[in-house]
């Protein structure tokens, strides 16, 4: 299970709202498994399908959570025309084990859908969510 602060939660839909008609993602640091750090990341495809770290940011953002003793503990983005669950590419670029993998849709911008998984050795295990106020 995945717990939340609705905080970080609303930073989420943000993000991936502002980036609309592109795909966001980004990442929340934490120790123990706690979501606590939001790191909104740039989508260097800048694709309404498709989304990849920057390979320079990404290997800023990892040093800086290993330098502060943080984990990658949610790994986030969006889908803007589908349903928020992971995608084949998504599922084979799922290398963070311990994360939850949180995706956002946004293709109804009446509705939010807020869904995480874990994703290990390719397998989706859908995980609820619990939101913290």
């Amino acid at each position: 299970m995945l717990s939340i602060s609705q905080e970080l939660v609303d930073k989420i839909v943000a993000h991936a709202r502002a980036d609309h008609p592109d795909e966001a993602c980004g990442v929340i640091a934490g120790r123990g498994g706690v979501p606590e750090r939001f790191i909104p990341m740039e989508n260097a495809e800048r694709s309404p399908t498709f989304y990849r770290f920057d390979s320079m940011e990404q290997f800023r953002v990892w040093r800086e959570m290993d330098d502060r003793d943080e984990e990658p503990v949610v790994i986030y983005h969006s889908h803007t025309a589908t349903e928020a669950y992971p995608s084949r590419t998504d599922v084979s670029y799922a290398s963070e084990p311990d994360a939850h993998y949180v995706l956002v849709s946004t293709r109804d911008e009446n509705e939010v859908e807020f869904r995480s998984y874990r994703i290990v050795d390719g397998v989706i295990t859908e995980e609820e969510v619990r939101f913290l106020p």
